[in-house]
C-alpha cells in the first residue's frame, strides 16, 4: 500500500523559532514512499509523523481524471446510442423498401395474357332445371375430381370415335385363326376392373351391358370378379350386409364389404362347377390345352345366363383374362378340391401371355379403362407396352400414390415406361368405383350407343 500513495509527514519540533539566517523552517516535508520507510519515521522520537492517504493535490487530479473518464464512457455512450438509432432507422427504411418493392413486384406484377381457350370455373345453374346430364357436363369445369370425371368422358369418347372409324385395307384381320383376338375395329378397348371395386357393389349389371353390346374388345379381372357373377346366377348374393363389422362366423355369413355371402351359396357353386371340372380333364387328356381365358369362356358358356357378364363375353368372344385364376378366390378353392380327388388338370399362364399380348400387338390405336389396380392395372398396361404404349386411358381408384404402389401410380408414371404414349390424354379420377363408373359409361359408352343407334335409324 506505501507503494501506491503519497505520504505527507508533519515534522513538528520544539515551539522555539529558528531566526537562523539562511535556514528554512521547514515545518512539512512531502516524501515519497519510496524516499522513507517506517523505521526512519521512527527513529526521529522527537518529532511528530503523521501519515495521510493522498496529497490534496493528487486527490484532485484523480478525481478530475475519474469525471473525465466517466464524460468519455457517457459520450461513447451517447454516440453509440446515436449509432445504434441510426442503424435501426436505417435497418426499416431498408426493410419497409423491400416490403414495398416484393410487394409491387411480385403481387402487383403484371400477369401475362391467359390464352382465351382456358374454361372458367363455373358449377351447374339449378334456376334453369334438373338435367342431369347437363349437371354432369358441368363438372369439367367444377376442379377437383369433378374436372378429372370431365376429363375422362372426353377421354372415353375419344376411344368410341376411333373405334367408329372403318378398317383400311390390309388392316382386316382374315388371316389369324384365333376369333377372341382377331382386330375387328380401328381402337381395341381394354377394360380391367377388381372384385372389391366393382361386382360385389352392384356394378355388375354396367360391366355386363358392355359385354353385351361388345363395346369392349377385352376383359382383365380378378377371380373373385368370376365366382360373384357365376354365383350371381345360382342364387343371389347381393343382399345388403345389415350387420356391420360383427363377427357372424357361428352363423355361416360371410361378410364382404357391404354385401353378405351365405356358406349355402359357395355349396350350391361348388356342386356346380365340380362337374365342369372333370370333362375339362377329360378333354385335356384329348389334347385340349386349358388357359385361364379359355376356363373363363368355358365357363361362361356352361352358366347360360344372360344376366351373366361371362356369358357374354363368351357369347360375343371378348376373351377375359384373369392371372391369378388358379390361386385366387374360391374358384382357386374348387380346383383346389378337384385336384385331391382327380388330379392332373392343368392350366397353361404362359399361353394367355402371349394371347393377351398378340391382341395389344394387333390394335391399330389402343385405350385402356381400368377400375381398380394391382395386377389387373399391371396386366393392361405390360400387354399395352407391347405396342409401344396406349393411345387413351381411364383410371378410377381411391389409392395415393405415395406408397409406392402400382394402383396408386399416376399416368405420367405410365408414361415414362412407354406403357401409354406421350401424346396421350390418360386422366386418373381418385374416387371410388361404385359412385363414378355407372356416370362414367352413362356419359360415354350409353350416349354414344344411343346416338349411333339413331343415326342407324334415321338413315334406314
Amino acid at each position: 500500500m506505501l507503494n501506491n500513495f503519497y505520504y505527507k509527514m508533519k515534522m513538528q519540533s520544539s515551539p522555539k523559532k529558528n531566526n537562523v539566517k539562511g535556514k528554512k523552517d521547514v515545518s512539512a516535508v512531502n516524501l515519497k514512499s519510496e524516499d522513507c520507510d517506517i523505521s526512519q519515521l521512527k527513529k526521529n522520537s522527537g518529532s511528530k509523523c503523521v501519515l495521510e492517504i493522498g496529497g490534496k493535490n493528487q486527490e484532485s487530479s484523480k478525481i478530475r481524471n475519474q469525471k473525465k473518464s466517466k464524460r468519455s464512457i457517457k459520450n461513447a455512450e451517447i454516440e453509440g446510442n446515436k449509432t445504434s438509432v441510426a442503424k435501426m432507422e436505417l435497418t426499416r427504411n431498408i426493410s419497409r423498401n423491400t416490403s414495398e418493392l416484393f410487394f409491387i413486384n411480385n403481387v402487383l406484377k403484371r400477369s401475362i395474357p391467359l390464352p382465351l381457350t382456358i374454361p372458367s370455373v363455373r358449377g351447374y345453374d339449378f334456376n334453369s332445371s334438373v338435367d342431369y346430364s347437363s349437371i354432369l357436363s358441368s363438372y369439367k369445369y367444377s376442379g377437383f375430381q369433378a374436372t378429372n370425371f370431365g376429363l375422362a368422358v372426353e377421354e372415353i369418347l375419344r376411344m368410341l370415335v376411333a373405334r367408329r372409324v372403318p378398317l383400311e385395307r390390309g388392316q382386316e384381320d382374315t388371316l389369324e385363326m384365333d376369333e377372341f383376338i382377331k382386330r375387328r375395329h380401328s381402337c381395341t378397348i381394354f377394360l380391367g376392373f377388381t372384385a372389391e371395386e366393382m361386382l360385389s357393389k352392384g356394378v355388375r349389371e354396367t360391366v355386363r351391358f358392355l359385354a353385351e353390346h361388345r363395346m369392349i374388345d377385352c376383359i382383365i379381372t380378378t377371380t373373385r370378379t368370376i365366382e360373384e357373377d357365376l354365383l350371381e346366377c345360382l342364387t343371389s348374393i347381393s343382399s345388403q350386409n345389415i350387420y356391420g363389422k360383427t363377427d357372424k362366423k357361428g352363423s355361416s355369413i360371410n361378410i364382404a364389404e357391404s354385401s353378405i355371402i351365405t356358406n349355402t351359396t359357395y355349396s350350391q357353386f361348388k356342386d356346380w362347377i365340380i362337374p365342369i371340372l372333370d370333362k375339362m380333364l377329360e378333354e385335356q387328356k384329348k389334347g385340349v390345352l386349358w388357359t385361364t381365358s379359355k376356363i373363363i369362356t368355358r365357363l361362361g358358356e356352361e352358366i347360360n345366363n344372360v344376366n351373366s357378364i361371362y356369358y357374354w363375353a363368351a357369347k360375343n368372344k371378348i376373351p377375359v383374362f384373369s392371372p391369378a385364376l388358379a390361386a385366387d378366390g374360391n374358384l382357386g378353392k374348387m380346383m383346389y378340391f378337384h385336384s385331391c380327388k382327380n388330379p392332373g388338370l392343368v392350366i397353361d399362364i404362359l399361353s394367355d401371355l402371349k394371347r393377351i399380348n398378340t391382341l395389344a400387338i394387333k390394335a391399330v390405336t389402343s385405350g385402356m379403362i381400368v377400375i381398380g389396380g394391382g395386377i389387373v392395372k399391371h396386366h393392361a398396361l405390360s400387354a399395352n407396352f407391347m405396342r409401344y404404349g396406349a393411345d387413351f386411358g381411364v383410371f378410377v381408384n381411391a389409392v395415393p400414390e405415395y406408397d409406392g404402389s402400382d394402383s396408386g401410380a399416376r399416368p405420367d408414371e405410365a408414361v415414362s415406361w412407354g406403357k401409354i404414349k406421350k401424346d396421350s390424354k390418360a386422366v386418373k379420377i381418385h374416387a371410388e368405383a361404385s359412385l363414378i363408373f355407372p356416370l362414367l359409361v352413362a356419359e360415354t359408352f350409353i350416349r354414344h350407343f344411343v346416338s349411333y343407334k339413331m343415326r342407324i335409324v334415321t338413315s334406314v
